[in-house]
């Protein structure tokens, strides 16, 4: 049995939506609970539902201008449709507006490209967990950050009803209860953290006895907390840095900051004909973009990750 659900690719500007370059956003899509197809153009995730047990998706292309949403086992409920509907869209960043971005773009040369609808970066359901996740990312090989997420989701994650009863394929991310509750040893010798693990047990209890919300930093509109104040909310979690914040303000939706580190700046002189660009010329070169600035950054260094 399956449920099917469908979904129009337009951003709330009207602005259209190329889900497949939304799927191939950034590596966070390489990290379970997601579980990118072979060609990278449909995406699977494990998402909770309510009470219930968790339900494995998959987002894919639909018909002309509309994406689909195709959940395997038992039937889903009308609430539960909503809910699955509400968090694929979440999850894909239909509720962002960039509009204004595509009017900056259009008069670049290098990045006109995007505004047939490039641009939404894929964010997890939650705040919490790409905020573990990116602690995930730091100071580490892009290996060690899959090998700790990976067991994050295999042990502590909750299952779909069609999940197998072993391994990471159906499981959802762990909540922050699990993971406050996950012994010293977990962190240390399952997960292989290492000081991350205190990082990230702390961050957890944090947010289990609440002060920390995480969701209300993600949701707070920038009239509401400025890039500024968020980066300084930001920087005082554990296992944050500069990096990781802007990294975390980017899955957020605030792309004032640009993500600069071992990959980006090689990369951009690479794309450039250049060697040792500093970051201060690079940030120059994306300032018109104002608070779009970061994310015209990322596209730029990652147009080839789609070809056409």
């Amino acid at each position: 049995m399956t449920t099917v659900l469908e979904f129009s690719l337009t951003g709330a500007g009207g602005e259209p939506v190329d889900l497949v370059r939304t799927l191939n956003s950034h590596g966070f899509v390489d990290l379970p609970p997601l579980l990118p197809a072979p060609d990278y153009r449909s995406l699977e995730i494990t998402i909770p539902l309510g009470r219930g047990k968790p339900r494995t998706v998959r987002i894919h292309e639909g018909r002309r201008g509309h994406g689909s949403v195709t959940v395997a086992g038992p039937v889903l409920s009308p609430a539960q449709a909503e809910r699955a509907l509400a968090t694929v869209r979440h999850v894909l960043r239909l509720d962002a507006d960039l509009s204004a971005f595509y009017a900056l773009a259009a008069e670049d040369p290098d990045l006109a490209w995007t505004v047939s609808g490039a641009g939404r970066m894929i964010r997890s359901p939650t705040v919490f967990e790409d905020v573990v996740k990116t602690i995930c990312t730091t100071n580490c090989a892009w290996s060690a950050t899959v090998r700790m997420v990976t067991a994050l989701v295999e042990h502590l994650g909750g299952r779909a009803p069609t999940a197998p009863i072993s391994g990471v394929e159906g499981r959802a991310f762990p909540t922050a209860q699990a993971m406050a509750a996950a012994p010293e040893t977990f962190y240390r010798d399952v997960m292989r953290a290492g000081y991350r693990g205190a990082y990230l047990a702390a961050l957890s209890r944090s947010v289990v006895e609440g002060s920390v919300d995480l969701e209300e930093l993600g949701g707070a509109t920038p009239e509401e907390l400025s890039d500024d104040d968020l980066a300084e909310r930001l920087l005082v979690l554990p296992g944050v840095g500069p990096y990781a914040a802007a990294h975390i303000m980017m899955t957020i939706g605030r792309h004032s900051r640009l993500i600069l580190d071992s990959w980006t700046r090689p990369t951009y002189a690479g794309l450039l004909g250049k060697k040792g660009i500093k970051d201060a010329a690079i940030e120059r070169r994306f300032r018109r973009y104002g608070p779009f600035a970061g994310l015209a950054f990322w596209l730029f260094v990652t147009r080839d990750w789609v070809e056409g």
